[in-house]
């Protein structure tokens, strides 16, 4: 027997007021369906007198903690149900605006129930298969959740708001969306965490708000003050925050290690606050202890500003300066001098870095294991030389685009680093089957080789890698002069080599 479903649509006077469907986001003879919020991604709302008689009207066993909770939550999925004239449609054509907002409001009541629809019967066998996981199984679902749909959990009923804020969860806050108030979010978020710990979040290890375009000053302070065990923060692409903020979080998070900055085009310097230098003692150093920094595209990053991070940020070990185009040698020669321990470091498209910058990178000898020089159009032969010679434990190498490299530079890469496993010179138009005989005779374990648009590359060249690297896992010869029978004869010896190529005869 099919099992009928009955909608009981309840009269609540304020409803009947002008504005009281608008107070809930629901507009009369429409079927959009939104939650007003505290936290929106394109308006402010204020709460409305409906609001509060609904958040009035909850069981009086409620404790005065859980009422007085905030607890965000983002909007229903597009795919519920609209109303239509007051009565229930699920043909309704109309969409969900898809921005996202959040509301403070206290745990649901103990029964899944919604404020204008009741489902009068269900499946007995449906209600109780999710209720039938213990508390310690639910937890560890919710801990695959993203922090939106976690917050969504958090209002479904009483059990499943309790465990939704259970500290192990909130470890990491991930937001994203370019429309968000994620200001207004980091304030909700970080109040609910801290009434255990009043103005501290002790379990706050991550932030990620990248991409979060509306992010200002003010949501970066809002963590400072309240985050002081963060450990990680991402707010690339987040461009209208500045040097201020951040000095705020590297002063007030002493455990930050990983801060992506990348985009983020007004940052030009990671320093410290000067309150924060002033209480520090002298044996502190007035030292940072980031070990990632990552800021491409940070446009206005000149060598003073390095000067000032490589000074106070002395451990670290991954740097990224990809595109930061007003950077020169001088810079580098600052970084050396200060950052001895770094193991990853990127300076694509730094225009004015050339074979004295090599030489200053080259002090850091075995410790490099990742080089990135991509376009850096004056870098030579010299500068190569200078890097075989002192970082023999090199792995990665990124020099495409650095037409000055020759058949003698890559001989003398090719002997002094030969556990080098991912090399690219693509757009080097002076290397040839020459340099390509010598790389393939020392370096056994390369797995990844760019040769993209090398005019001087041909077939045999390509022959001999294949021959004496078995390991060889991507090849790229797009824009190349190879013949098909070449490309056979790489699939043939490397069978797990995926080829980039530009022949159609060869498939």
């Amino acid at each position: 027997m099919a099992t009928h479903f009955s909608i009981v649509a309840w009269r609540i006077p304020w409803l009947e007021e002008p504005g009281g469907l608008q107070s809930l986001g629901l507009q009369k003879g429409k079927g959009s369906s939104s939650i007003s919020s505290d936290v929106s991604s394109s308006t402010d709302h204020t709460p409305t007198q409906a609001q509060k008689n609904v958040a009035t009207s909850e069981d009086s066993d409620l404790s005065m903690r859980t009422l007085s909770t905030p607890s965000p939550a983002l909007i229903c999925p597009p795919n519920l149900p609209g109303f239509q004239n007051g009565r229930g449609s699920s043909t309704s054509s109309s969409s969900i605006t898809g921005e996202t907002v959040a509301m403070v409001h206290s745990p649901p009541p103990t029964r899944l129930t919604h404020p204008l629809i009741r489902l009068a019967s269900r499946p007995q066998k449906e209600q109780a298969s999710i209720e039938r996981l213990p508390d310690h199984a639910m937890v560890q679902v919710f801990s695959f959740l993203p922090t939106n749909q976690l917050c969504r959990c958090a209002r479904v009923c009483r059990r499943w708001y309790n465990l939704a804020w259970d500290p192990r969860l909130w470890r990491t806050i991930r937001l994203t969306g370019e429309t968000i108030n994620v200001d207004r979010a980091l304030k909700v978020l970080t109040r609910r965490l801290c009434q255990d710990t009043p103005n501290v979040c002790l379990m706050l290890e991550t932030v990620s708000v990248s991409g979060c375009r509306r992010l200002t000053d003010r949501g970066l302070y809002t963590i400072a003050q309240c985050c002081p065990e963060l450990r990680r923060l991402e707010v690339s692409g987040c461009y209208n925050i500045s040097n201020e903020a951040v000095f705020d979080v590297v002063s007030l998070c002493p455990n930050l290690e990983h801060l992506d900055v990348s985009g983020c085009s007004k940052v030009t310097c990671i320093s410290l606050t000067r309150e924060a230098s002033i209480k520090l003692s002298p044996l502190h150093g007035k030292q940072i202890s980031i070990r990632y920094l990552d800021m491409t595209d940070c446009f206005v990053l000149e060598d003073e500003g390095l000067h000032t991070i490589a000074a106070h940020c002395t451990q670290l070990t991954h740097l990224y300066l990809r595109r930061c185009v007003r950077l020169t040698d001088e810079g580098l020669r600052y970084l050396m001098i200060y950052c001895t321990s770094i193991k990853e470091l990127s300076v694509s498209d730094c225009r004015f870095v050339s074979d004295f910058g090599l030489r200053e990178i080259a002090k850091l000898e075995s410790r490099l294991r990742y080089l990135s020089i991509a376009h850096c159009g004056r870098v030579t032969d010299v500068g190569i030389r200078y890097v075989a010679k002192y970082c023999g434990k090199l792995r990665y190498l990124n020099a495409r685009g650095c037409e000055g490299i020759t058949d003698h530079g890559l001989e003398y890469l090719a002997k002094n680093c030969a556990k080098l496993k991912s090399l690219d010179i693509g757009k080097c138009p002076l290397v040839s089957d020459t340099g390509l005989e010598c790389l393939a005779l020392n370096c056994f374990n390369l797995k990844r080789l760019s040769l993209k648009s090398c005019e001087s590359i041909t077939g045999q060249g390509l022959q001999i890698v294949a021959a004496n690297c078995f390991d060889l896992q991507m090849l790229n010869v797009q824009d190349c002069e190879v013949s098909v029978e070449a490309l056979r004869f790489v699939k043939r010896h490397c069978k797990r080599c995926v080829i980039e190529h530009t022949n159609p005869a060869f498939f």
